[in-house]
């Protein structure tokens, strides 16, 4: 049996295709005009094939303690409107009557993290894991309270395995903490 670590693991795909190498020369604006125009087919392409990132992209995340793994799962990258869609779903707004509308008043963090986790988990292992019933029943069985499968992910990750987990569904987006890759690209 293979020795985890406690704690999240990220798998990577090894397998990465080789990155083209970028062509320094500079043009004259005609010049320009006519790679562009030669080229507009697979800028075209390219577009197209970026649109597509959420259904391609995955990741495989372990959640390993004491060198066991309980469980694993892939993730899949969101978009902004899904960022949005978690945060506006676990946030409590109130009306104001001096500017007569509803504004934010708290958002339920904790809701809104675990949502971010449920979203961004690939559908095969969100019927398998957060929304079975049977892992439901066993842990209605052992008290705890379940309304649904954000339950399952606040009992069955702890905090920090959630931040974790969150740190890579933030980088498979797109979203990356290191200021000096994202200034290179």
């Amino acid at each position: 049996m293979a020795d985890f670590k406690k704690g999240v693991s990220l798998m990577t795909d090894t397998s990465e295709a080789a990155v083209p190498e970028v062509d320094d020369t500079e043009y004259t604006e005609d010049e320009a005009k006519s790679v562009i125009k030669a080229n507009e087919e697979n800028f075209i392409q390219g577009l197209i094939d970026a649109a597509g990132f959420n259904a391609t992209e995955t990741q495989r995340i372990e959640i390993a303690r004491e060198g066991r793994l309980f469980f694993a799962f892939n993730i899949h990258p969101l978009t902004s409107t899904d960022y949005n869609r978690c945060k506006e779903k676990h946030t409590k707004y109130v009306r104001s009557k001096q500017l007569g509308m509803k504004l934010p008043e708290t958002t339920d963090s904790v809701k809104y993290r675990s949502e971010i986790i449920y979203q961004a988990t690939t559908e095969d292992d969100r019927k398998k894991l957060w929304g079975n019933k049977a892992i439901w029943d066993a842990l209605l069985a052992q008290g705890l309270q379940i309304m649904g499968p954000l339950d399952v992910i606040d009992y069955c990750l702890k905090a920090g395995e959630k931040d974790r987990v969150i740190d890579a569904i933030d980088k498979l987006s797109g979203f990356e903490s290191d200021l000096e890759e994202v200034a290179k690209n």
